[in-house]
């Protein structure tokens, strides 16, 4: 498991219970509103509602009025008009959004999506052309075209109108389109500015309808879709809009979006913020990554049933197929990590490879970011020297702006501060991942790139009831800075390990003052856990209610799990011991038999190292490796009692090894026939203290 800095918030108990009490609320959700900073009923009401008369004027965002005039005066005049989307989620139900309402109005309306693998992201001066050859006389742009300079200027200078809707970053200078409406615009002082791309298509739809409470109600469902799967904060106006999707999506009037429900087996299910982001939208991204996005924009447009049926099963084998290209991808990526990344040093992950899916990198990349806590980018070489790159970041480190610093190396570039995309000349590989090295030294430390844990307060057991657990849903709908509340306890004792999903996850049993809890860990199997049967630790997770058969009990969901401060303790004192035996210092023959190792635990070590080394190299948290191999082989291997054995091992040219930063590396050496370690020095002296 990844090591955590764990950031608690201090519990202010009268502070409340006033709260508790002014918002006639369950004690736990006042806990988490206090710890997010809402003090007061009135400010926790703002940060719950979800009352569609909290949406802004759509006409406060700068263009909003010329995009309505530029877009009616097409309607009026029945230009052909074509909306140009993005191949992801965000841009694909912003796409049906505008069609469908486009159409509805009388529209001749088509919509143009890139294909990912042969035109790359956005706007190109090809398309621009064929399109306004197909008769197009108005472009509008979802999700796209912030960037579009070039492109945007050779359609108007065909004589094509544009109007752009967007939601990422703004360069200095603005394309020169008939509008140009994008929240992050450094002119525009709309009020909330974290709107997706679908969002922003909406306030259009929203403005040139005059009603938005009409226009939320009629597509809220394809517009959480979008907001959720974009990773987008599900506050203030994104609140409205997913707190009223979620509902609308249990009794959708989408044809392709109901039968996606059923194919995907969540239809008679709980639908949240999670099921859109782990269930659905792989499904519609699978589609865009395979380069086939038009089956999803298809599938949201059709009134055709049996069509969609065919659609949405098409999606989930494109999803399978997917699934197939990342896993092999994450395989090469991981084997050269293992060669060429330094956990202790390397603050960025640049990698490049032929034959890699441009669709599938994306996701490689999260996956990577995730594992090793740096930003990461990833680059798929074409055969005609060109590399499409995506890459994705962590808080603190602007991804956009580091691309944007070796600028001068790409072809384009676009993004967010998280997440990006590029296009660069082979040839500047090896430049851009030395720039960007250089960029992270000077703008990221070490101990930036250390995940952080956001824990709401502290919990007693007391406070683990359903009532309490039931209330906390006021606080959903869950996604980016409303995440769904974390809570921690300490000194639980580990009853019970099972493995689950052929040890892919993790059921424990967990006690403290008699209370019993069932506690899941997903993505870890039974190697991977740092403590073991019997020791005691501290958790963080989720609080759930599960129901089975009828049944309701409580279930801890957990996000991390760690050494309590006793296991801490006891470990220093045994690496005193160890110490105080490296220095030469005197021992008790009780002391040198604490750390002496016999046959079979000399065995045991090295057996889970070799078993567990990956091209010859292991790393571990110090503190875990004892544990591990105690849970493994029951013997009582105690971390002073590792130390010894590794200094066995190395003293006989098998192994070398350091420590830094609370991690243990171990790299195996070369050797021939069986290894002798009946010279070993350690081991006789450590025998003749013992006595």
């Amino acid at each position: 498991m990844k090591t955590k800095h764990w950031v608690i918030a201090a519990l202010d108990e009268p502070r409340v219970r006033m709260l508790a009490h002014d918002c006639a609320c369950a004690p736990l959700t006042a806990a988490v509103l206090s710890a997010r900073g809402i003090d007061t009923a009135q400010a926790a009401e703002r940060y719950l509602s979800c009352d569609s008369k909290g949406l802004h004027d759509p006409f406060l965002m700068v263009d909003m009025d010329r995009a309505v005039q530029t877009v009616r005066r097409a309607l009026e005049n029945n230009e052909h008009i074509v909306v140009y989307g993005d191949y992801d989620v965000d841009g694909i139900t912003a796409t049906c959004i505008m069609v469908d309402y486009l159409r509805s109005k009388g529209a001749v309306c088509e919509y143009y999506i890139p294909n990912r693998l042969n035109e790359g992201y956005g706007l190109s001066r090809a398309a621009m052309e064929r399109l306004y050859g197909q008769g197009t006389r108005l472009l509008i742009t979802v999700d796209s075209g912030i960037t579009a300079d070039e492109e945007i200027a050779a359609a108007r200078a065909l004589g094509m109108k544009v109007v752009i809707t967007d939601h990422h970053e703004c360069h200095d200078s603005l394309p020169e389109a008939d509008a140009v409406v994008d929240c992050k615009r450094a002119d525009c002082d709309y009020p909330f500015g974290s709107l997706a791309g679908v969002g922003v298509a909406f306030k259009l739809i929203c403005a040139l309808e005059g009603d938005a409470g009409t226009v939320l109600a009629r597509y809220a469902d394809l517009l959480a879709l979008g907001t959720v799967a974009d990773v987008m904060p599900i506050v203030g106006e994104n609140r409205i809009i997913v707190a009223a999707g979620l509902k609308k999506m249990a009794e959708t009037s989408n044809i392709g979006l109901e039968m996606l429900l059923r194919v995907a087996g969540m239809k008679h299910k709980r639908l949240t913020s999670a099921a859109i982001s782990f269930v659905l939208a792989p499904r519609i991204n699978a589609a865009g990554r395979m380069g086939q996005a038009e089956l999803a924009a298809e599938l949201f447009l059709t009134r055709d049933p049996v069509r969609a049926q065919m659609l949405a099963a098409e999606l989930c084998e494109q999803n399978k197929r997917r699934q197939n290209e990342e896993n092999q991808i994450l395989t090469q990526a991981l084997a050269r990590l293992r060669m060429e990344y330094n956990p202790l040093e390397d603050k960025i992950i640049v990698l490049a490879g032929e034959g890699w899916h441009h669709g599938v990198i994306g996701i490689v990349c999260s996956r990577l970011c995730d594992r090793y806590g740096c930003p990461v980018v990833l680059i798929a070489l074409d055969e005609d020297g060109t590399g499409k790159g995506s890459g994705r970041s962590v808080k603190g480190f602007n991804l956009f702006e580091a691309l944007t610093s070796c600028g001068d190396l790409l072809q384009r570039y676009g993004g967010h501060e998280l997440a990006a995309g590029l296009t660069v000349d082979a040839a500047h590989i090896e430049a851009l991942r030395e720039r960007l090295r250089a960029y992270a030294e000077n703008h990221v430390s070490m101990a930036d790139l250390i995940p952080q844990l956001h824990i709401d307060c502290m919990i007693e057991p007391e406070w683990i009831t359903l009532e309490n657990i039931q209330a906390l849903s006021v606080l959903e709908p869950y996604g980016m800075q409303n995440e769904e509340p974390v809570f921690c306890m300490k000194d639980l004792t580990v009853e019970e390990i099972t493995p689950i999903s052929s040890d892919r996850h993790v059921r424990l049993t967990l006690v403290k003052d008699g209370k019993r809890w069932s506690a899941m860990l997903f993505g870890t199997g039974v190697g991977g856990l740092g403590f073991a049967q019997g020791n005691m630790v501290d958790a963080a997770f989720h609080l759930e209610i599960n129901e089975f058969r009828g049944r309701r009990s409580v279930q801890l969901t957990l996000c991390d799990v760690r050494l309590s401060e006793c296991e801490n303790l006891a470990d220093q004192k045994l690496l005193n011991l160890y110490n105080t035996y490296m220095a030469d210092g005197p021992l008790t023959a009780r002391e040198a038999r604490i750390l002496l190792p016999d046959r079979s635990d000399l065995v045991a070590v090295w057996r889970h190292i070799v078993c567990r080394a990956e091209d010859g190299r292991l790393s571990v948290p110090s503190n875990a490796l004892s544990r591990r191999i105690a849970w493994e082989s029951r013997r009582e291997i105690n971390i002073g009692k590792l130390f010894v054995c590794l200094d066995v091992f190395s003293e006989s040219s098998l192994i070398s090894y350091h420590f830094k930063e609370g991690m243990l590396n171990i790299l195996l050496k070369p050797y021939e026939g069986k290894a002798d370690i009946s010279g070993s020095v350690v081991l006789a002296t450590l025998q003749s203290m013992a006595g």
